[in-house]
């Protein structure tokens, strides 16, 4: 099911692919952010190209020199030094240019990649449960190259060759018709089969091994971050297996846009037996004829190998501009796509306040489901109150929490903190003001100190160690090799899961929210290490409005009060007393946590 899945994706991102045009267009708007760069870089491109254009014209001269004048005559001597003067010239002002590109495809490459991924970051949750991690990267770098191969193709080789190709044969034509006739025919048949046949016969293969690519880059990610699972289950052939149908689909797939490739590549060569048949075939006749000189054939002769140069590099670059627009398409359609979830241009920033939240006639659907999970929901938490969510999987504890952070947008109703409506200010400065200690911390692969100070990344070394001490966590970290600046590897596997339950909890300290949400902290813990860590979470409650999901009731019975979700309603609420008492749906999960049903 998965693989039908995976492959109904890559069938629906070529259909949603965007045009050359369109793709040209979004890489032709960073080379407009550089227009002194970009200007010089063309300039003095353009400049070389008349150098080269001139090189025929200096070559005929020298042939007709030595062919007329006596032996030995300075004129030859002259012309010699004007044929080799233009050929360095041309290197020398083509050097100079490359200079200004250098800066312009670096530059424009970082920000391409930079703001590219700030989109992915603003993307929704959905969004991302929806795509692989290991795909998203492959697109990213991919686009980056994507783009230098399009602009050296567009600036560097494709418009200058253009030029060179009309230029020679419209010299030509003065020249010697019949030559100047067969030159712009065959340049225009050798364009024509380029453009539209690589467009039209090549793209379609080109996007599916693209998309195979990027399914190789899922694969491996979502391979080697589990890793831990894989050992467990003694599974690595498995996987090595997995992977090898999808690299088995990616190589037949390649294996027919590279013939595609080729085909085009044989066409082209076709072509260029036409051009030097047909250049110095006229040239010839002509001679025989008398209407043309010797420094006419050699004109001639020097044109046809500049021009099947030009055109082996037309080709060449015709192939790396369309694998170049494909390689960014993803990207480049991903700055049409709108944020599922967008502030509002004058939204203002959150103001943290004592913690208030309230849900006012709150209705809301995941975008899968049928129905509303909370239909005209309402309710209200108190400044600095402890409340505990508890309830069956999928009854909307989680979902709670997710709308408090504006994971997702409402159907209708508002969730309201301190007075502010969350959908009306700024997401990032909302999360900031909330805190979340989750099940199983997600750790960066960087140093604990770095992971600590997450929440506050200006934080000083005694800001780092006082939240770490106050999360019951400073003693297992000096007993570390490197102590703060020890890394944690990916996720935090190198830490055990008591340890990033406290750094997770560290973090929280540290980020000093008036909001906090301790999301099952203690669920997958052991009887000791969950006393540290329930005395860390204790200390990190006091003073601030606390929301805790839990299934283990045990952690709950301290809480001011308690909220029974059952179907997104709240059936019950009250404390653990009372609700036991009331021998309800409380009490009976509770009979069934403490193991009496």
């Amino acid at each position: 099911m998965t693989d039908m899945l995976e492959d109904e994706d890559e069938t629906g991102a070529r259909k949603r692919a965007l045009s050359n045009r369109q793709v040209l267009g979004f890489v032709a708007r960073f080379w407009k952010r550089r227009p002194v760069l970009f200007g010089l870089g063309v300039g003095l491109t353009l400049v070389a190209v008349a150098f080269d254009l001139a090189l025929p014209y200096a070559s005929g001269y020298l042939v007709d020199t030595v062919a007329t004048k006596p032996r030995g005559d300075a004129q030859a001597w002259s012309a010699l030094a004007i044929f080799v003067g233009v050929y360095f010239a041309f290197a020398v002002v083509r050097n100079i240019a490359h200079r200004f590109w250098i800066p312009l495809a670096a530059r424009n490459m970082e920000e391409m990649t930079n703001e590219s991924f700030a989109k992915v970051q603003a993307f929704s949750s959905d969004w991302h449960a929806d795509s692989f991690a290991g795909a998203t990267v492959r697109k990213l770098t991919r686009a980056m190259w994507g783009y230098d191969s399009v602009t050296d193709a567009v600036t560097i080789w494709l418009g200058p060759g253009v030029i060179v190709l009309i230029g020679l044969s419209i010299a030509m034509l003065v020249r010697q018709p019949l030559a100047g006739i067969i030159s712009l025919v065959v340049v225009a048949a050798y364009l024509t089969v380029n453009l539209v046949i690589t467009e039209r016969y090549v793209r379609p293969s080109n996007l599916k091994s693209n998309a195979l690519d990027s399914k190789i880059g899922g694969a491996l990610a979502d391979a080697v971050t589990s890793n831990p699972t894989v050992k467990s289950f003694g599974a690595e052939t498995r996987e090595a297996e997995r992977l090898a149908k999808v690299t088995a689909q990616w190589r037949d797939a390649v294996m027919v846009t590279w013939s595609r490739f080729t085909d085009v590549w044989l066409g082209q060569n076709l072509l260029l037996v036409v051009l030097q048949a047909g250049l110095t075939g006229a040239m010839v006749w002509g001679w025989a004829q008398g209407t043309a000189t010797p420094g006419d054939v050699a004109f001639a002769i020097t044109a046809f190998m500049l021009m099947s140069g030009y055109l082996r590099n037309l080709g060449e670059n015709i192939r790396m501009l369309q694998k170049g627009l494909d390689d960014t398409e993803d990207v480049a359609a991903w700055t049409r796509l709108a944020p599922q979830i967008a502030d509002d241009p004058h939204a203002p920033d959150f103001q943290p306040g004592p913690g208030a939240i309230e849900f006012q006639d709150v209705t809301f659907r995941y975008k899968a489901a049928g129905a509303p999970l909370y239909d005209r929901f309402s309710l209200k938490i108190a400044p600095g109150e402890r409340v505990a969510l508890v309830g069956p999987t999928g009854s909307g504890k989680s979902t709670f929490v997710k709308l408090i952070q504006r994971l997702h947008d409402l159907q209708d109703g508002a969730v309201v903190i301190d007075g502010q409506d969350v959908s009306t200010v700024k997401q990032a400065s909302l999360r900031r003001a909330i805190a979340v200690v989750p099940q199983d911390p997600a750790l960066f692969h960087r140093t604990l100190f770095e992971n600590i100070a997450y929440g506050k990344p200006d934080a000083t070394r005694e800001e780092v160690e006082d939240a770490a001490i106050k999360a019951r966590a400073h003693e297992f970290i000096l007993r570390l090799p490197k102590g703060y600046d020890t890394l944690v590897g990916e996720r935090g596997i190198k830490l055990s899961g008591g340890e990033r339950q406290r750094v997770a909890i560290a973090r929280a300290f540290l980020a000093d929210a008036p909001i906090l949400v301790l999301d099952e902290a203690t669920s997958s813990l052991d009887v000791e290490t969950e006393g540290h860590v329930q005395e860390a979470a204790e200390a990190l409650m006091e003073g601030r409005t606390t929301i805790v999901i839990a299934h283990r009731l045990s952690t709950v019975r301290g809480a001011d009060r308690i909220l029974v979700f059952q179907g997104g309603r709240v059936v019950e609420e009250g404390r653990h007393a009372e609700l036991t008492a009331k021998g309800g749906v409380y009490a009976r999960l509770n009979a069934i946590s403490a193991g009496v049903a």
